[in-house]
């Protein structure tokens, strides 16, 4: 590898970024026709889907095969990691939108809509019989009350998995980096595992809500605001451990060293991220 080689990279032209954008947009296209209830909207959203989840196989195939042949070099590594740093970054900030949303709305727009705030005249030109408590509906909410969902329970048990999931990729890391190929399997196995009981304990969660507390989709801004929020987080998860089988697959086949392993770091960044939103969201969403 020559030094102008070393310090540049020029990948070979590839399919894949376009491939990219006509599978996200015939998802997007198919979520709007059926929201619309038009014709074919089922049909463009699972081609979508079907079609993002063939270029995820072949793109990182593509990478992957050019990692285990030695072509990337150090600058390669360096934007690979730049590129993972950014896409956390643009997540964490993803949740951050979330997190102010809530805050905004139990400490301005309910005390706002209650009369408390320095904008009280808006409790009686907007909505006068409103109550400025939290958890709401909401004021004009219509239908039974709700019940807010309690901390202590399966919340406070998926937090105890979530951490001790940390600490088993972590496991798995200092396996990796000890040559410990036992090690290094049984952390990402243990890791996996944890990852699927928690987003089953949340499905638990979500229908003891709807079937005994009321709390739907329909429970005005709390059931809004708690959903959206758990919800992306436990789709972070189900991504976060589709990546740790990928990962699992590739330390079985032996494309790891101590030396040479970002794949896996890039992955065990992602699952710790997940671990430190959950116990924000644990704290702002279920405690306070």
């Amino acid at each position: 590898m020559t030094a102008k080689q070393e310090d540049y990279y020029i990948p070979n032209p590839s399919p894949w970024p376009f491939i990219t954008a006509t599978s996200v947009f015939s998802t997007l296209l198919g979520l709007a026709l059926i929201i619309n209830d038009l014709f074919f909207g089922g049909i463009f959203l699972l081609a979508g889907i079907l079609l993002f989840t063939y270029l995820l196989f072949e793109w990182f195939g593509d990478v992957i095969e050019e990692n285990n042949l030695g072509l990337h070099s150090k600058k390669v590594d360096s934007a690979f990691r730049q590129g993972m740093i950014w896409f956390i970054a643009s997540e964490v900030f993803f949740f951050i939108s979330f997190f102010a949303s809530l805050w905004y709305i139990r400490n301005v727009s309910v005390e706002w809509l209650g009369g408390t705030g320095y904008l009280s005249a808006t409790h009686d030109f907007l909505y006068n019989q409103f109550d400025a408590q939290w958890p709401t509906a909401g004021p004009g909410a219509v239908g039974e009350g709700f019940s807010p969902m309690e901390a202590w329970g399966i919340p406070a048990l998926n937090t105890f998995i979530l951490l001790t999931s940390g600490a088993t990729i972590t496991w798995a890391h200092w396996g990796l980096k000890t040559e410990n190929r036992k090690l290094l399997v049984g952390g990402l196995i243990t890791t996996i595992i944890l990852g699927l009981i928690f987003v089953v304990m949340q499905a638990w969660e979500y229908q003891d809500a709807y079937e005994h507390l009321n709390l739907t989709l329909r429970s005005g801004v709390y059931g809004s605001t708690f959903y959206i929020l758990t919800g992306f987080h436990g789709l972070h998860v189900i991504t976060g451990s589709i990546m740790l089988a990928s990962i699992l697959g590739r330390s079985i086949k032996g494309h790891f060293s101590p030396k040479s392993h970002f794949g896996f770091e890039a992955v065990a960044w992602y699952w710790h991220f997940v671990d430190v939103v959950w116990l924000a969201l644990f704290f702002l969403v279920y405690m306070l």
